[in-house]
C-alpha cells in the first residue's frame, strides 16, 4: 500500500475543504438569498463539474496553468518555477472540481430556514453580518458539515482531473486513485486491491455519516 499516495491524499483534501469552507460558504449564502435575475448563471457554473468530464475540466484546467498562460507566467515569475504537474496546481484544480459538493448541501441548508426568522433579526435591528452569525450560521451545522465531509471525500477519490493537471510524480502529485491505477497498470492487483478497499470502507463511512447528519431532527425548518 502506497502511504505517501494516502497522505498526500488526505493533505490535498484537507487544503481543499479548508478553502471551500471559507469560499463556499459565501457563494452558498449569495445563491439562497439573492434576487439577481441572472443568477441561474452562477449556479450553472457551480454545478458544472458534476456533469463535466472530469478529463475536459483537467484539459481546460492545464492549459490555464500553462507556461503561456497569465496565471502560469505570473506564478513562473513569483516562485521560479511553473505551476502545471506540481501540488499546487491539484489544490487549484480540486478546489473548481470539488465546488459542487461544497456549495450545494449548505445553500439547500440555508434555503430551509425560515424567513420570518431573518425579518425579525432585521426589524430588531440586526444587520446582515449578524443575522447571519447569530441565526443562519448555528441553524445550518448539518448542512455545513455534510458539505466538509463530501468535499473531503469527493477530493480523497479524485483521478482524471487531478492526473491531467499533476501527472503521477512519486511524492508530489501521485495520489492514491492514481496509485490504484498504478498498481492495476502494473498487474499487482493485490496492491490494487487493499487500496480500493481502503477507499470503500471510507467512501461508506463518509456516507453513513452524511445520511445520518441530514436524518436528524433539524431546527431549520419552521414549526408546523
Amino acid at each position: 500500500m502506497d502511504w505517501t499516495a494516502i497522505g498526500l491524499s488526505l493533505r490535498l483534501a484537507a487544503v481543499v475543504t479548508t478553502v471551500l469552507l471559507l469560499v463556499g460558504t459565501p457563494i452558498a449564502y449569495w445563491l439562497t438569498f439573492s434576487s439577481w435575475r441572472w443568477k441561474f448563471l452562477v449556479e450553472s457554473v457551480v454545478a458544472l463539474p458534476l456533469v463535466l468530464p472530469p478529463t475536459v475540466l483537467g484539459f481546460y484546467m492545464l492549459v490555464a496553468m500553462g507556461s503561456r498562460s497569465p496565471l502560469g507566467r505570473a506564478w513562473t515569475a513569483w516562485t521560479g518555477h511553473g505551476l502545471a504537474f506540481t501540488f499546487e496546481a491539484l489544490v487549484i484544480a480540486s478546489i473548481f472540481y470539488s465546488l459542487p459538493f461544497a456549495v450545494q448541501p449548505v445553500a439547500a441548508t440555508f434555503a430551509q430556514i425560515d424567513r420570518t426568522l431573518l425579518e425579525a433579526s432585521a426589524i430588531l435591528g440586526s444587520n446582515r453580518v449578524r443575522t447571519f452569525w447569530r441565526i443562519i450560521l448555528p441553524m445550518s451545522i448539518e448542512g455545513i458539515l455534510a458539505g466538509i465531509v463530501l468535499t473531503f471525500a469527493h477530493t480523497i477519490g479524485e483521478f482524471g482531473v487531478v492526473l491531467m493537471v499533476g501527472g503521477n510524480l512519486p511524492g508530489i502529485t501521485r495520489t492514491v486513485s492514481i496509485s490504484i491505477y498504478d498498481d492495476v497498470q502494473s498487474l499487482n492487483f493485490a496492491a490494487a486491491h487493499r487500496t480500493a478497499l481502503l477507499l470503500l470502507a471510507f467512501s461508506f463511512a463518509t456516507l453513513s455519516s452524511v445520511y445520518a447528519l441530514l436524518r436528524k431532527p433539524s431546527a431549520v425548518a419552521p414549526m408546523p
